[in-house]
């Protein structure tokens, strides 16, 4: 039997002003949604749709997703300079004089060398999968689970295997079950095709999230604007939440789901939203409760009328994150 090859996984670096790095402006991320970088930054070509990722922020952890989307485009990005030697390695200081220092020649200078080229932007979307695990690992541990000791490159191979059973140690065994039921090993390292638009490309997840706009757009009109469990909220913000493990199941049924707001709709994945059988009232999870705007849902009725399969899944999700968790 031929050994499976490990996952590919990334360590992304989302650290905003707290770069270190004076060579760039850095870019616009929403951390819990996007990435961007560029063709100049280590690594460019070698994320693909259908890795795990892992954000941090130099200091701690932020959160766990998969790549579901890449998009290209052309672009043009201002960079810094050392005057002395060209180079980009130059790092901005707070409080020392003069403000800039070249990290290759150590020339020290207050004004960089201001340059602008042409490079393909990258931007992955990840935000379907993404789960918030704020400071659950430190600087330290996530340095030492990097697959090449000493990388200091914003996006670094992550050793996958290590760094999920660091995961489990902590008791985040769910965020690893949220990443793996959107990770498939079997796929090619190739993953989806690739489709070309006059600006640009987009690669996407297209086995996971097939039918997924057709199946949000059914809900969305049988629904209304309207969050299952919050009442009324802008269409941007509200998802089409399965009631079940897509993941496992592979199938949109026609009543199989309900707008959630994004927030709920990440609580309710991991069992911390979930709804009586009997009664198809909010439960909320004690770990939950400290947080006032979800506390305030405990024992309320949903904002619409259920079908009976709704009821139904909603009994599967009960049984599966309530009394399995009390057995």
């Amino acid at each position: 039997m031929a050994d499976v090859p490990p996952q590919r996984a990334w360590l992304l670096m989302a650290a905003g002003d707290n770069r270190g790095h004076g060579g760039n402006a850095g870019y616009d991320d929403q951390f819990d949604a996007y990435y961007s970088w560029d063709s100049n930054v280590p690594n460019h070509k070698n994320l693909q749709v259908g890795d795990p990722i892992a954000l941090w922020d130099k200091e701690r952890l932020l959160g766990v997703s998969v790549i579901e989307e890449i998009t290209t485009s052309p672009d043009k990005k201002l960079l810094s300079r050392c005057p002395e030697c060209r180079t980009t390695r130059i790092s901005e200081r707070k409080k020392a004089e003069p403000r800039y220092r070249c990290m290759k020649c150590r020339h020290e200078f207050p004004e960089a060398l201001p340059d602008v080229v042409e490079v393909v932007r990258y931007q992955a979307r990840y935000d379907a999968a993404w789960t918030l695990l704020d400071g659950v690992l430190g600087e330290h541990e996530l340095r030492s689970l990097a697959v090449n000791a000493g990388d200091i490159n914003a996006m670094r191979p992550l050793d996958w295997s290590a760094f999920r059973e660091a995961l489990v140690t902590k008791g985040a065994a769910r965020a690893v079950d949220r990443v793996a039921a959107r990770v498939d090993l079997s796929w090619p390292r190739t993953r989806g095709p690739a489709v070309e638009f006059p600006q640009g490309f987009s690669q996407a997840l297209v086995r996971v999230r097939k039918g997924q706009r057709q199946f949000r757009d059914r809900l969305l009109t049988a629904q209304g604007s309207l969050c299952a469990f919050t009442g009324e909220a802008p269409a941007r913000v509200l998802e089409a939440g399965h009631l079940y493990s897509y993941a496992q199941l592979g199938t949109h049924f026609e009543h199989g789901g309900l707008m959630l707001r994004r927030d709920i709709h990440r609580l309710f994945d991991d069992g911390l939203l979930a709804v009586t059988p009997s009664a198809l009232r909010i439960d909320v999870a004690p770990s939950l409760a400290t947080y006032p705007q979800y506390a305030r849902l405990h024992d309320e009725p949903l904002t619409l009328r259920l079908r009976d399969e709704q009821v139904d899944w909603l009994g599967k999700h009960w049984r599966e994150h309530r009394m399995a968790h009390s057995a």
